[in-house]
């Protein structure tokens, strides 16, 4: 008997993945990331992380969610590993090929100092929040009930705000 047909399945669905999802897996690396390369290595983790576990996605949560917590589990690790090996090169400062005014692209530059300061857990759920993923949402991608959710997001904020007027 052949698994040619489930093989298929796989791979169709995998693009599929990539297809759709390229702009939210990058946009999760790009938290992550402290330069050009841990964002090229960081994306191709994920990637490889989404094909190894295809198989294991059981329809329970939307398919956005599965992929938001296999990228931010996956950037945590890895972003933690990269940290001990590299020298830091900050992506906000890379930020000109954004385009944007130079008004609102120095208003992005600080915002991403300050979520670079950030830990990798506060840096998921105000990267979550500012996508504008609803909380029941967010609760499902971090392990943690909804009103958990708000109020980390709330202390998340509060930290941001008291790091700006440092």
């Amino acid at each position: 008997m052949s698994t040619k047909p489930n093989t298929d399945l796989r791979e169709a669905m995998f693009r599929d993945v990539v297809e759709r999802y390229t702009p939210l897996i990058a946009k999760v690396c790009y938290m992550y990331a402290r330069s050009l390369d841990d964002f090229n290595d960081l994306q191709q983790e994920v990637l490889a992380n989404l094909w190894t576990s295809i198989d294991g996605f059981a329809n329970r949560s939307k398919l956005s969610t599965w992929i938001y917590r296999v990228c931010i589990n996956t950037c945590i690790t890895c972003s933690a590993r990269m940290r001990r090996h590299s020298e830091h090169e900050s992506l906000s400062e890379q930020m000109s090929l954004i385009d944007e005014s130079p008004e609102r692209l120095e208003q992005l530059r600080e915002m991403y100092r300050l979520i670079e300061r950030l830990d990798p857990l506060e840096k998921a759920l105000i990267m979550l929040w500012l996508d504008g993923t609803a909380y029941d949402e967010i609760g499902q991608i971090m392990g943690i009930t909804k009103a958990n959710v708000g109020i980390r997001i709330h202390r998340v904020k509060d930290k941001l705000t008291k790091m700006a007027n440092e």
